[in-house]
């Protein structure tokens, strides 16, 4: 590929990377924007229309206050100024998916302007601004022949998303790499989520993005000419799309060529971004205000409790689990990404479990089995903490008894005594199992003697094997030290 034989030492120039994103959010609403008609994904083609949607004489829309809640929650959660007064637009333009040749929409006047999202890149706070967020309907869906607009011979149209409705998020031409592109839209779907507007699914249209790429002479204040990469469905499009245009880019500058202004698809089975259309000169959209809809007025005391409403935003629960309860980067971003992982967390430690065995044992051998099977009762995990803290069954121990806890309607304590899981604590029979241990591997007791002291865990291991996982460790590690000083005639090291 083109970007990556230029990234191995091609010729290189000074070139700044400027992108700026589009992102159409579709939220999550059980009728569309403007009519009744479900917003279900996966009907059959073109059941989910009506009238309205497909623009048809003497429809008339009605807003979906819904929608609007969503979308100012949106602007909220994007630190977006919210304005109570702003005006739909009628947005016209001929295109095989748009069944009315027109899109409602906000041009001049948009729900929210001048906002920002901030995210981590590396240890890195970023702030990307976001110049406006404003409502829309969706247009419809084509279905190419060949599963791309690349080389189908024909598409087909299904109106079914025609008329959900859509926030339109647009950034600032401010962020600098592929990579800080990507980790922005990753941040931005995770709010849209944990807000509760959309589901984010980006395999079913929920989330896509525009993105805006050019080049410029590294430090020039003036912008290069951008080409538009279009509907972009996942963070690995983007990402690669991204890498692969600027490369692009780079090669016709450093040609001696010029930047054609365009729009571009990325063709994931060629692995290349490919011309759709030239946008040399400027689409004439002819917006005028919707004639069918008045300006959207909306009650200060009303958007102010939509506010009130917003819960703990992401980077503020990441920032209190770091702070409030001692927790890494990485643990707090794993409980931050898996909201229902981080709500079990927050729970079991109100209840006083401690904060390192329950954050271990939720991204442990938990995470894979809650994803298969769904999460267990905080009351039953808590008992196992619990049994686990008092000793009363080992670490290793404790995962047999989680394994069953997802098979079992039993408590943890009743697992530990129906399978015979109880520690042995028993002195005189773990310094047997250590004697027997020792008296097998009289090498390993030389070089331990001889200063090998790592072995001390190699030991250790095998008692616990001979004991079936079921030992008390610091009773064997302590027996073991006993044993291993006699044998050499010295003093009984500390444990």
């Amino acid at each position: 590929m083109l970007w990556r034989k230029l990234c191995k030492g091609g010729p290189q120039v000074n070139y700044d990377v400027v992108i700026g994103l589009e992102i159409h959010v579709a939220l999550l609403t059980e009728s569309k924007f403007l009519c009744s008609c479900s917003t279900t994904f996966g009907a059959p083609p073109n059941t989910q229309c009506c009238p309205v949607c497909l623009g048809l004489p003497g429809a008339l829309p009605v807003v979906n206050e819904k929608a609007v809640e969503y979308a100012v929650k949106a602007g909220f959660a994007l630190n977006c100024e919210v304005h109570s007064f702003s005006r739909f637009d009628r947005k016209n333009y001929f295109y095989p998916d748009l069944p009315k040749a027109y899109q409602i929409t906000q041009d001049k006047y948009p729900l929210c302007t001048n906002g920002y999202l901030e995210y981590y890149m590396g240890e890195e706070l970023c702030r990307t601004a976001i110049t406006r967020l404003h409502m829309e309907e969706e247009a419809g869906k084509l279905i190419h022949s060949a599963g791309s607009i690349v080389n189908s011979e024909y598409s087909l149209v299904d109106c079914n998303r025609a008329g959900i409705p859509l926030i339109e998020i647009v950034t600032a031409p401010d962020l600098k790499s592929p990579r800080q592109a990507r980790l922005f839209l990753e941040q931005l779907r995770l709010v849209m989520r944990w807000i509760g507007v959309s589901d984010g699914k980006m395999e079913e249209g929920s989330l896509r993005c525009d993105a805006n790429i050019s080049l410029k002479p590294q430090g020039s204040p003036i912008l290069g000419t951008k080409v538009e990469i279009k509907n972009l469905n996942s963070f690995r499009a983007l990402e690669r799309a991204l890498e692969y245009e600027a490369e692009r880019q780079r090669m016709v500058l450093e040609g001696g060529g010029k930047i054609k202004q365009e729009s571009r698809t990325w063709d994931e089975r060629s692995d290349r971004t490919m011309p759709m259309r030239s946008k040399g000169d400027a689409p004439d959209y002819r917006y005028f205000p919707e004639p069918d809809l008045p300006p959207l007025r909306m009650d200060p005391a009303w958007i102010a409790r939509l506010k009130e409403s917003l819960p703990e935003l992401p980077l503020e629960r990441l920032w209190r689990l770091e702070r409030d309860f001692g927790l890494s980067r990485y643990e707090a971003t794993f409980l931050v990404n898996y909201p229902d992982f981080g709500e079990l967390f927050l729970e079991l430690a109100s209840e006083g479990c401690d904060n390192t065995a329950v954050v271990n044992l939720l991204m442990g051998d938990y995470a894979r089995l809650a994803r298969e099977n769904g999460h267990l009762e905080p009351r039953r995990l808590e008992e196992l903490l619990q049994i686990v803290a008092e000793g009363q069954i080992t670490s290793s121990q404790s995962k047999t008894v989680l394994e069953e806890l997802f098979r079992s309607p039993l408590g943890p304590r009743e697992i530990v005594q129906a399978k015979g899981l109880e520690v042995v604590r028993d002195s005189e029979q773990l310094r047997q199992a250590v004697r027997e241990v020792l008296k097998q591997n009289p090498d390993l007791v030389e070089r331990y003697k001889a200063g090998e002291q790592k072995l001390m865990g190699f030991f250790v291991g095998l008692v616990m094997r001979a004991a079936e996982g079921k030992a008390d460790p610091k009773m064997v590690n302590q027996l073991l030290r006993e044993e291993l000083a006699a044998a050499d005639g010295s003093e009984i090291q500390p444990v």
